[in-house]
C-alpha cells in the first residue's frame, strides 16, 4: 500500500498540538531560515480551528543573539575594526601598512576564517600555531593551491621567484600575526559594545547554564529546533546542554533510507547529530517514504543556460490549469541566475485566469536598471576625480537612461551639440551648469562621507521626480526603498571609520555592497506555484517539485570558497571541508524528493565557462539505487537557418524611387563620384544610402577612422601649398616651407576633428600616433613633388560641375556631376590632375569593360573617379590632354607598384593611351548610366569582395 506523503512541517505541528495543546505560548520554535515559520503557523491555525497564542519563532541567529546585549557586528564595522588592528601589529613590527583597497580581498578570508573558528569552537592560537609551523616545516607551501598561492602573493609586492624565501617569511610572519589579530579584534568590538555572530555562538557553548536569565525566558514551556542538519561545532554543544537540562527537544527530518545505509552522503550530518552527538529525534521510528512513497521522476536534458526554463510552461501546465491547491508545486532554482529567464518564461495568467506566482528569492538589484544609474554615477564620479572630466560614453549612457527622464527633445539637443564638437571627454563644470539632474547627479565628491549622502540625494531626487510623473513601478519602488535602507545603513557604519579613507576605496565599497542586495518579489508564501532557491527549500515540502540547474559543479557545488586554512588543518579541527557540501546538497535535494510525487530534474547538457553539461551527480547515484520510475526526456532546439532570399529592390512601380531619381534627371539633386562608384560596385548600397537616405548613425570615438587620417592629409596639403601656390614651386622652396609642418598638421588635426583649426590643446596617446602618421604620409607626397620640381600649381580644392548626357528609353537625358579635385598643376605643358589617397587603392586596371562590372572582380573605384574628374575638368576649363594621377602614399615609394599613373598590362596611362582610353570610359559611364536609371531593379553584387565593407548588409540579406 502506497502510504499518504504529509509535509514535514504539518506532521511537526500536529504532534506539538497534541502533546502541548493550549500551552503553544510558552514555547519558542526555532529554524534555521525565516521560511518555514509561516507554514507552520498555517499548519497549527488548521488544526486549532480556533483563534490560539502563537509559540515564539525564531532564527537560529535571531534566537542566539537574544542571549547578550550586545549588537551584532555588520561586516563593514568588523572591516574597519580588523584593518585598524592590523595596521597597529605591522607598524608594532615596524612594517610598512596596508591600504584599505589592497586588505579588503584579504579581509574578507580573514573574517570568514575566524567566523567559522569561533562557531566551531577551534582554539585560534593553537589552529593560527599549526598552520604557522607547518608553513615552516613545509617551505613550499605545498598545501596552498596554485590559485590560492597567487591569491596571497598579490598582497606582497615583493613577490617573484627570486625572492621566494622573502614570500615565505611574510607568510609565516602573517600566520605569528594571526592569534593577536584575533584576539585584538574581538576586544575592539567588545569595546564598542559589538560581537560577531561566531563569538556569541562561542560564548552561548562555553557553558549554557551560565545564562540563566537568557534560558529562563523558556521556563514554562521548551525550545523547540526544528529541520536541523548541519551543526557547527558551537550548535552541537548547545544543543545537547540544552537536552541534558531538559530544555529543548528536536525534531529531524530524516528517512532511513539514507540514515541507515552509512554509504549514503545524504544522512552524513544527521547520522552525526543522532549516533554521535545523541541528540534524540522525535520523529524516530519512521516508515521510509523514499521507500514506500510513490515517485516519478523526469529528467529534461537541455541545451543552453536559460533554455531550462523555457521547458517550465511544460512542466507547470497542469498546475496554471488548477492553480487552488496551497503550495504544491515548488519550482527550486540550483543555479539562481535562472530568476530572470524562469520569471521571463511563467505566465500570468492562463486560458484568462490568473497564476499565482510567489517568489522568495531576492531579485538582484545589481540586474535592474537602478543599480544601473547608481553604477553609472560611481564610474563618472571617479572620473570626475581624475580629471575633472566625464568620458562621452558615460554622458551618453546617463543621456539615455530610462531614470534619467530627460525628455527626447533635450536628450537629442544635447547629444548632438557634443557630436558636432566630437568631444570624447566633457568638461565637468559645464555638465554642472545643465541644472536640475545635471547638478545632483555630477556634484563633485567632496569628502568620503559624502559618497553615501551625494548619491543618496541623487536617489531621492530621482525617486520624487518618478513619483511625482506617476511613472514609478512597483518593482522599482521596492528597490529603491532597499536601496536606500542600506545606504543609510552604509552611512551610520561609515560615518565614524571613513575620516581618512580615500574616496575611490569608499565608492568601491558601496558599490560590493549594493551589488549584494535582491528584493524579494513578494506574493503570497502560501498560495500557488512557489520559486525558491536550495536553501530556502529547507523544512519545506511539496508534491511536485522542479529543480533547475540540475548540474554537477552547481549542486553540489565545487569549491568551499577562499580560506587560508588548508584542508588537512581544517579536518584536524572539523571545520568544514568539500564533503560536507556534498553532504549538504544530497539531503536537500533527497528531502524534498522523499515526500514528492512528481520530480522533475532539468539540466544544462552545454558545456560553456560556468558549467560542466553534466547532470548532477545526486541524479546519477538516484538511477542506480532508488528504484523510482525515471522518464527521460531531450529537449533538442533545432537549428533553422533561412532559406536565402535574393533581395533585389524594384524600382518600376515605386513612385518614391522614381521621383527620387527624377531628382537626378532634374538636376535637383547632384551625382557625386563616390556615389557612382558605390553604385557600380554594389548597386543595392547606392538605393540604401542615396535613395532610402539610411546612414550610419553618428558617434564619438576615441579613435580616429581611417578616412579621418585621409581628410587630415588633404588639409595639410591645401594649407602647405596655400602660400607657395603664386609662384613656380622649386624644390628649395618646398624645403623652406617644409619647417612649419608641425603647426601645419595639428591645425589641420584641430580643424577636421573639432571643426576649431585654431584650437589649443595637449594631444596625448592616439592623437600623437595619429599625427605621427599624417607626418610620415606627408613627407611621401613631398619626397615625390621635389622630384617633378618646378612645377605651377594652378588649383588647389576646386570644386568643378559637369554634364553628362545618355540615351534613356529612346530620348536623350542627363545628370550633373561634381566633385573636389584636390590639386591641378602643370608641368613641360602638361596639365595634371592630382588625388592623394590613404586607402589600399590601386593603379592597375584591366580593361575599361570591367571597370563597370558590377558583377566582376576588376572594379578600380580610384580610376573612376580620376577619369570623372579628368572629364569634369576638361568640360570647364575648355581643355584637352589632362593627365590624369593618383599618389597613393603606402605604395607611392615602392619601385615595383609604385609610381602616379594607372596601368593596364604594363600599359601607362598617359599620352595617346590615355586619349584612347577616354572615350571608351565615356561610353561605358552611359550605359551604366541608362542602367542605374532604366533597369527593373537594385540589386547586391554577385562578388561578395564588392560589398564586403557594405554597412547595409544585413538588409540585403548577405
Amino acid at each position: 500500500m502506497k502510504m499518504q506523503m504529509k509535509p514535514f512541517l504539518q506532521e511537526v505541528a500536529e504532534d506539538l498540538v497534541a502533546r502541548f495543546g493550549n500551552q503553544l505560548e510558552n514555547y519558542a520554535i526555532v529554524f534555521n531560515n525565516k521560511r518555514p515559520a509561516t507554514y507552520l503557523q498555517k499548519h497549527f491555525a488548521d488544526i486549532i480551528g480556533k483563534p490560539f497564542f502563537s509559540p515564539a519563532f525564531f532564527t537560529i541567529q535571531e534566537f542566539f543573539a537574544c542571549s547578550t546585549s550586545y549588537k551584532i557586528a555588520d561586516f563593514y564595522l568588523q572591516f574597519f575594526t580588523l584593518h585598524r588592528i592590523y595596521n597597529q601589529l605591522l607598524a608594532e613590527e615596524k612594517l610598512e601598512t596596508i591600504s584599505s583597497h589592497k586588505f579588503f580581498p584579504l579581509a574578507k578570508i580573514i573574517l570568514s576564517d575566524f567566523n567559522q573558528i569561533d562557531a566551531d569552537l577551534v582554539d585560534a592560537g593553537k589552529l593560527y600555531r599549526d598552520l604557522e609551523d607547518i608553513s615552516v616545516i613545509n617551505q613550499d607551501f605545498d598545501y596552498l593551491s596554485p590559485e590560492q598561492y597567487q591569491f596571497l602573493s598579490q598582497f606582497w609586492t615583493s613577490y617573484s621567484e627570486g625572492k621566494h624565501k622573502k614570500q615565505q617569511e611574510l607568510f609565516i610572519k602573517m600566520w605569528r600575526r594571526m592569534p593577536k589579530l584575533y584576539n585584538k579584534f574581538h576586544s575592539a568590538l567588545k569595546e564598542q559594545g559589538y560581537l560577531t555572530n561566531g563569538s556569541v555562538y562561542r560564548h552561548l557553548a562555553d557553558d549554557i547554564t551560565s545564562h540563566q536569565e537568557f534560558i529562563s525566558n523558556f521556563d514554562k514551556g521548551k525550545i523547540i529546533f526544528v529541520g536541523f542538519n548541519a551543526l557547527s561545532s558551537a550548535e552541537a554543544k548547545i544543543f545537547t546542554q540544552l537536552q541534558k537540562a531538559e530544555k529543548a527537544l528536536f525534531y529531524f527530518d530524516t528517512d532511513t533510507y539514507y540514515l541507515d545505509d552509512v554509504s549514503q552522503e545524504a544522512g552524513l550530518f544527521l547520522r552525526k547529530n543522532l549516533n554521535q552527538i545523541s541528540l534524540k529525534n522525535e520523529f524516530a521510528e519512521r516508515e521510509s517514504l523514499m521507500k514506500t512513497g510513490e515517485h516519478h521522476v523526469n529528467v529534461f536534458k537541455v541545451q543552453g543556460q536559460s533554455a531550462q526554463a523555457k521547458i517550465l510552461n511544460n512542466i507547470l501546465e497542469e498546475d496554471y490549469k488548477n492553480a487552488e491547491s496551497v503550495g504544491k508545486t515548488v519550482v527550486v532554482l540550483a543555479d539562481e541566475s535562472l530568476l530572470i529567464p524562469t520569471l521571463q518564461t511563467i505566465p500570468t495568467t492562463y486560458n484568462g485566469s490568473a497564476i499565482d506566482l510567489n517568489v522568495t528569492m531576492g531579485f538582484a538589484l545589481s540586474t535592474s536598471s537602478i543599480f544601473g544609474l547608481v553604477d553609472l554615477w560611481l564610474t563618472s564620479q571617479l572620473e570626475i576625480l581624475q580629471s575633472d572630466k566625464v568620458t562621452y560614453k558615460n554622458v551618453e549612457a546617463f543621456l539615455t537612461h530610462p531614470l534619467s527622464g530627460l525628455t527626447q527633445k533635450m536628450r537629442d539637443k544635447i547629444l548632438t551639440a557634443l557630436l558636432d564638437e566630437n568631444q570624447v571627454e566633457i568638461d565637468h563644470k559645464r555638465l554642472l551648469r545643465q541644472s536640475g539632474l545635471f547638478e545632483v547627479f555630477y556634484r563633485k565628491i567632496e569628502t568620503p562621507q559624502s559618497v553615501v549622502t551625494n548619491l543618496l540625494e541623487v536617489l531621492e531626487f530621482v525617486l520624487t521626480r518618478l513619483s511625482n510623473a506617476k511613472t514609478l513601478k512597483k518593482i522599482d519602488a521596492e528597490l529603491f526603498v532597499k536601496t536606500i535602507q542600506e545606504l543609510n545603513r552604509l552611512h551610520d557604519t561609515f560615518n565614524n571609520h571613513i575620516g581618512k579613507e580615500e574616496i575611490p576605496f569608499v565608492i568601491y565599497l558601496v558599490q560590493k555592497s549594493l551589488q549584494a542586495i535582491a528584493v524579494p518579489l513578494s506574493g503570497d508564501p502560501l498560495n500557488g506555484i512557489q520559486v525558491m532557491g536550495l536553501l530556502e527549500t529547507r523544512n519545506l515540502n511539496f508534491d511536485k517539485v522542479v529543480i533547475l540547474g540540475f548540474n554537477e559543479g552547481i549542486i553540489p557545488k565545487s569549491s568551499i570558497g577562499n580560506s587560508f586554512i588548508p584542508d588537512s588543518i581544517r579536518r584536524v579541527y572539523g571545520l568544514p571541508v568539500l564533503e560536507n557540501l556534498d553532504a549538504i546538497s544530497s539531503y536537500m535535494v533527497y528531502r524534498l524528493m522523499q515526500r514528492a510525487k512528481n520530480i522533475n530534474f532539468v539540466y544544462n547538457s552545454l558545456t560553456d565557462e560556468s558549467t560542466s553539461g553534466e547532470a548532477s551527480r545526486i541524479l546519477k547515484q538516484l538511477e542506480y539505487e532508488s528504484g523510482f520510475n525515471f522518464t527521460y526526456n531531450e529537449l533538442n532546439l533545432e537549428v533553422k537557418t533561412e532559406q536565402f532570399k535574393e533581395v533585389q529592390i524594384e524600382k518600376k512601380d515605386n513612385a518614391f524611387i522614381q521621383e527620387t531619381l527624377q531628382k537626378y534627371l532634374d538636376k535637383k539633386k547632384i551625382l557625386s563620384p563616390s556615389a557612382l562608384t558605390q553604385y557600380i560596385s554594389n548597386p543595392i548600397d547606392f538605393f540604401f544610402n542615396y535613395i532610402a537616405g539610411i546612414k550610419e548613425p553618428k558617434e564619438i570615438s576615441a579613435v580616429v577612422e581611417a578616412n579621418e587620417i585621409g581628410s587630415i592629409l588633404h588639409k595639410v596639403m591645401e594649407y602647405f601649398y596655400e602660400d607657395l601656390r603664386s609662384a613656380e614651386i622649386t624644390d628649395v622652396r618646398i624645403k623652406e616651407r617644409r619647417k612649419v609642418v608641425p603647426q601645419l598638421i595639428q591645425k589641420a588635426f584641430n580643424a577636421v576633428m573639432f571643426n576649431h583649426p585654431d584650437k589649443v590643446m595637449e594631444y596625448k596617446g592616439m592623437q600623437k600616433v595619429i599625427l605621427a602618421i599624417v607626418d610620415a604620409y606627408l613627407n611621401i607626397i613631398l619626397n615625390q613633388d621635389i622630384s617633378q620640381t618646378p612645377f605651377t600649381i594652378i588649383s588647389l580644392e576646386q570644386k568643378v560641375e559637369a554634364e553628362i548626357s545618355f540615351q534613356l528609353n529612346g530620348k536623350e537625358e542627363s545628370v550633373k556631376i561634381f566633385g573636389y579635385i584636390d590639386r591641378v598643376d602643370v608641368k613641360d605643358g602638361v596639365t595634371k590632375i592630382v588625388d592623394y589617397k590613404t586607402g589600399s587603392d590601386k593603379l592597375a586596371f584591366k580593361d575599361v569593360d570591367e571597370l563597370f562590372n558590377s558583377d566582376g572582380k576588376h572594379i578600380n573605384k580610384a580610376l573612376i573617379q580620376t577619369l570623372l574628374y579628368t572629364y569634369a575638368y576638361e568640360q570647364s576649363a575648355g581643355k584637352t590632354c589632362v593627365e590624369p594621377n593618383l599618389y597613393i602614399v603606402k605604395t607611392m615609394n615602392d619601385p615595383i607598384y609604385g609610381g602616379v599613373w594607372f596601368k593596364s598590362n604594363r600599359q601607362v596611362l598617359r599620352g595617346d593611351f590615355l586619349e584612347e582610353i577616354k572615350p571608351l570610359f565615356l561610353a561605358k559611364l552611359r550605359e551604366k548610366l541608362a542602367e542605374l536609371f532604366g533597369a527593373p531593379y537594385f540589386k547586391a553584387s554577385e562578388v561578395p569582395d564588392n560589398y564586403k565593407y557594405s554597412i547595409y548588409k544585413t538588409l540585403f540579406g548577405r
